[in-house]
């Protein structure tokens, strides 16, 4: 299976069945997506190698917008066939999250149970749709991204819609960089005995 066939199938993943839909003109706001997914196509990229073991958490933002009682259900099935054209990827788990938005990382229990798997090691890498799903506050989000690649072995976040992998080579120095620490030689805690 060729590594684009895996990706293009991860970008469907987005996509509710639909039936007929009405043709209409597009909003400003529809526009503007297209011209931005326009934009991401033309830019330098990296994506996970289909070829290396992960395992694998996915991570979803759950907010049924489309007429479909088992649009959950339908969504899973897409990831699990997805990610089994892939045959050193291991799906660990999914973790879901509801809403419509991220209010932000510390409200998502389930985003937070996924990163606790992730510094257990038991993740090597997030599939998630798109950014918004897991926060609207960048620093967050750069936070998070920077804490996972420093983790030993690092960790990356796959983003669907907008083709974003953040342990990408040109992603790595400015993830690794000392300025995210206190001091250089910072040494966490270690585990209190409880």
């Amino acid at each position: 299976m060729e590594q684009l066939d895996v990706f293009q199938k991860m970008g469907e993943i987005g996509l509710a069945p639909t039936s007929a839909s009405e043709i209409r003109a597009l909003t400003e706001h529809e526009r503007m997506i297209q011209r931005h997914r326009t934009w991401l196509r033309e830019i330098r990229r990296e994506r996970p190698n289909t070829e290396k073991a992960y395992r694998i958490g996915v991570y979803i933002r759950f907010f049924n917008q489309t007429n479909y009682e088992n649009y959950l259900d339908y969504h899973k099935k897409m990831f699990i066939d997805t990610i089994s054209l892939c045959p050193k990827w291991t799906l660990v788990d999914f973790y879901i999250d509801t809403g419509s938005t991220a209010p932000s990382m510390g409200k998502s229990p389930e985003w937070n149970r996924l990163l606790n798997d992730c510094m257990d090691n038991k993740i090597d890498l997030i599939i998630t749709q798109k950014v918004s799903n897991v926060s609207r506050q960048p620093f967050e989000l750069t936070f998070c991204s920077r804490l996972l690649a420093a983790h030993n072995p690092p960790i990356g976040i796959y983003f669907i819609s907008e083709d974003i992998f953040t342990l990408a080579s040109y992603y790595l120095e400015d993830l690794k960089d000392p300025e995210f620490l206190p001091t250089p030689d910072w040494i966490p805690l270690p585990d209190e005995d409880v």
